[in-house]
């Protein structure tokens, strides 16, 4: 189908049909479900027009993807923004670290407000906040379920003989809704629902990518914690918890594989696939300083005769070497400029020394002020 003809037959914007309730989830998700659809509806018709079959499954399989394309490069600036706070939180982490030191076993509602204060504080001084480090997922959950509800309307509205809630036409609706992966597998179908029928092929593909998805997503999450953090973080309670996670979190995509439709599920693991790319050349490019990480792009620098200098930029070793010695000569500069402290003496070593002191007075000087008539009396004598 042609695509200026779907834009054509789409119908103008309104709001979406709540069967005489308020659905407020579904209003939410509406004009998510209308960009989900037009990204999906543009994918198809490339491909249609490079020449693979419009009614195929892999033609849908592969608007799928250029979904995934879409939104994660959409997210990008998201994710650097994120790679910024993980930083700017591991910088405060001892100043974290001496804020809850301080209060300590104080359980009080005055200790605990103090605290918090505290804490806030340091983060709007540094301009970061935990939430920073998790906006990519949250920016994306939205698209994920409105992908949900797109994929999950399918069988409701070929039955019904109509379109989604915008592109995606009623003719466009029964190509997907006939569409076979490998020619066994609908992408609507869940493997509840392949279970039941018994279409073996589509339990096999679906127990695949539910393992695949499992393991992309604990390789992701074991390349940050044995690799990109510094010693000082992996001796926190956070680094404990990122270990507990990396072989729970995982576990979460069995829940996803049974419940979630083919086309969905396939989204998920093309975008873990994405991840895991991203976060490799994160590792390898912008290392967290101080981690295994760091040490290895230094080495690898340092083999090509190069260097990270004071701002993070790669310099050539000599121009390196030449800012380390003025940033030495300087700091000792600095030092023998700095005056120096004089400890304090205590009264037996300042006898010792022939000193008094400060502040008491030698004791001829202190008797004759105390008594001059004494001086005077015995000259007279």
């Amino acid at each position: 189908m042609d695509l200026f003809s779907a834009l054509a037959s789409t119908p103008s914007p309104s709001a979406p049909a709540t069967n005489g309730g308020f659905d407020l989830f579904g209003i939410i998700l509406w004009p998510l479900k209308w960009a989900v659809e037009a990204v999906l509806v543009f994918w198809h018709w490339f491909f249609t027009a490079i020449g693979l079959p419009a009614a195929d499954g892999i033609t849908w399989v592969l608007s799928i993807v250029g979904l995934v394309v879409v939104v994660r490069s959409a997210l990008i600036p998201l994710f650097v923004r994120q790679i910024k706070s993980q930083r700017k939180m591991m910088e405060i982490a001892p100043e974290l670290r001496k804020v809850q030191e301080k209060y300590k076993g104080k359980k009080d509602q005055l200790s605990r407000e103090a605290m918090s204060r505290e804490t806030m504080a340091l983060y709007k001084k540094h301009g970061t906040t935990p939430v920073s480090s998790c906006l990519p997922l949250l920016v994306q959950m939205p698209v994920f379920f409105a992908l949900y509800s797109v994929l999950s309307d399918v069988t409701k509205h070929y039955t019904a003989g109509t379109g989604g809630v915008g592109l995606l036409s009623a003719e466009l609706t029964a190509e997907f809704y006939n569409a076979k992966l490998f020619g066994v597998a609908s992408l609507h179908e869940t493997l509840i629902q392949a279970w039941q029928t018994g279409n073996t092929p589509a339990i096999i593909i679906l127990v695949t990518l539910v393992v695949l998805m499992i393991a992309s997503q604990f390789f992701t999450q074991l390349q940050i914690i044995s690799k990109n953090l510094s010693p000082e973080a992996k001796t926190g309670q956070a680094y404990q918890m990122q270990r507990i996670m990396l072989y729970i979190l995982p576990l979460g995509f069995i829940f996803s594989g049974v419940f979630f439709p083919l086309g969905v599920v396939i989204y998920w693991f093309v975008s873990n696939l994405w991840t895991m790319g991203q976060q490799f050349l994160v590792i390898r490019e912008m290392p967290t300083p101080g981690s295994d990480a760091a040490k290895a792009r230094e080495e690898r620098l340092a083999k090509k005769g190069k260097a990270i200098d004071a701002s993070g930029k790669v310099v050539p070793m000599e121009k390196y070497l030449a800012e380390q010695q003025r940033l030495y000569e300087e700091a000792e500069r600095a030092k023998a400029s700095a005056p120096k402290r004089q400890q304090p003496v205590s009264k037996q070593r300042a006898k010792k020394q022939g000193q008094k002191p400060p502040g008491q007075k030698q004791s001829g000087q202190a008797s004759s002020e105390a008594d001059p008539g004494t001086a005077g009396t015995g000259s007279a004598s």
